[in-house]
C-alpha cells in the first residue's frame, strides 16, 4: 500500500528536495504552499498540491502517514527587524495544524523542523548534542523554541510529534538570504581588482547538503518508532566562512578578491564555532551524510553561474 507524506512549506528550498526523495521511494507527496501553484522543482514529485495560508487554515485531507512541517519564516537575518512577526507566524502555523489534527481520528507523525540555532553558543570546540543548553541568539531561534514547546505540548495531547534540529544546510536550489548563494552572487558581481564586502568570515558552521537533510527527515518520518523527542541533523564538522568563500572562488576559476568587512552584515551574538553531533540520528536510524560539503557548494555555484560543475 502506498504511503503518503504531507509537506508544508513545500515550495521552499528544502521542500522540493524532500518531495523528490520521497517520490523516488514510492511515497505519495501531498504538498502545501502559500503560492497559487507548485514550483517547477516541486511539480514532478507532487501528487496533490494545496494552496493555503497555514497560519489560518489547514487544508490537507485525512489519510497521510506522516507530515514534514517546513512552513514558516526561515531566514535568520530579517528576524532581527521583525521579531514579533516571526514569533506570531511560526507559532500560529503550528497551532492551526496541530489543532486540526487533534480533531481527526487519523493522526500522522509530525516531524517538526526546528534549527540548530536554538542552542547556546558552545564553549571552545565543544560539539553540540541534543542535551546541550538552549539559548537563542536571534528572534528566529526564539520562534523555533516556541514551536518546539508547542510540539511537546501537542505530544502530550496525543499527537506523534518529533523535532529535528538541522544545522546549516546548503545545495542546489538555495536562494538569496543565505551564505553560499549570497557570497556567490557577490563574487560574480565583483571584478578581479575590486573589493568584496563581507560579514564575519571567521565564524565556522556545520554544513550538510540539503539532500542528506531530506534523507534524515524521511528516516524520522517513516521509522516504525522513535526513541527520542529531538534529533540533530548535522555533519559533525565545521568550516569557516572563509573556507566557503575560497571554495566558491575555486569553483568559479578565480582568486579571492580583496575583502572589506561590512558592519551591516555582522549579526549580534554571532558564535565563533558551531558543530552539531549527529550521533543520536546515526545510532537510531543509521543516517550519515553522503555528499561532501565542497561538492554541494560547487553544484550550487554551477547552477547560479550557469557553468558546468568542475
Amino acid at each position: 500500500m502506498t504511503r503518503h507524506l504531507v509537506i508544508t512549506g513545500a515550495n521552499g528550498f528544502v521542500g522540493a528536495h524532500v518531495a523528490a526523495l520521497a517520490a523516488a521511494e514510492g511515497i505519495g507527496v501531498w504538498a502545501i504552499g502559500r503560492e497559487d501553484e507548485p514550483s517547477a522543482a516541486l511539480v514532478p514529485h507532487c501528487d496533490r498540491y494545496y494552496r493555503a495560508d497555514l497560519e489560518h487554515e489547514w487544508t490537507a485531507p485525512p489519510g497521510a502517514d506522516a507530515i514534514i512541517h517546513l512552513a514558516g519564516l526561515a531566514a535568520v537575518g530579517p528576524s532581527f527587524a521583525q521579531p514579533q512577526r516571526y514569533l506570531s507566524v511560526n507559532t500560529g502555523i503550528m497551532t492551526t495544524m496541530s489543532e486540526a489534527l487533534l480533531a481527526r481520528d487519523d493522526r500522522p507523525r509530525v516531524v517538526v523542523v526546528s534549527t540548530g540555532a536554538v542552542y547556546a553558543p558552545p564553549a571552545d570546540d565543544e560539539v553540540v548534542s541534543e542535551s546541550s543548553p538552549l539559548a537563542p541568539t536571534s528572534p528566529y531561534a526564539v520562534a523555533k523554541i516556541a514551536v518546539e514547546t508547542q510540539a511537546d505540548y501537542y505530544a502530550r495531547r496525543g499527537l506523534d510529534t518529533v523535532v529535528v534540529r538541522p544545522f546549516n544546510h546548503i545545495g542546489p536550489g538555495q536562494g538569496a538570504g543565505f551564505l553560499v548563494p549570497d557570497l556567490t552572487a557577490a563574487l560574480l558581481q565583483t571584478p578581479p581588482d575590486g573589493v568584496l564586502r563581507v560579514g564575519n568570515l571567521q565564524a565556522a558552521r556545520d554544513y550538510t547538503d540539503v539532500r542528506d537533510v531530506a534523507r534524515a527527515y524521511l528516516a524520522v518520518a517513516f521509522a516504525p518508532s522513535h526513541r527520542h523527542r529531538v534529533y540533530n541533523v548535522a555533519s559533525g564538522a565545521a568550516h569557516s566562512g572563509r573556507d566557503v568563500l575560497e571554495t566558491i572562488a575555486e569553483a568559479l576559476g578565480r582568486e579571492v578578491p580583496a575583502l572589506e568587512t561590512d558592519p551591516s552584515r555582522l549579526r549580534p551574538n554571532d558564535p565563533a564555532l558551531i558543530i552539531g553531533s549527529p550521533r543520536r540520528l546515526a545510532d537510531e536510524f543509521g543516517w550519515a551524510p553522503r555528499i561532501d560539503w565542497r561538492a554541494s557548494i560547487r553544484e550550487l555555484v554551477a547552477q547560479q553561474s550557469g557553468s558546468a560543475v568542475p
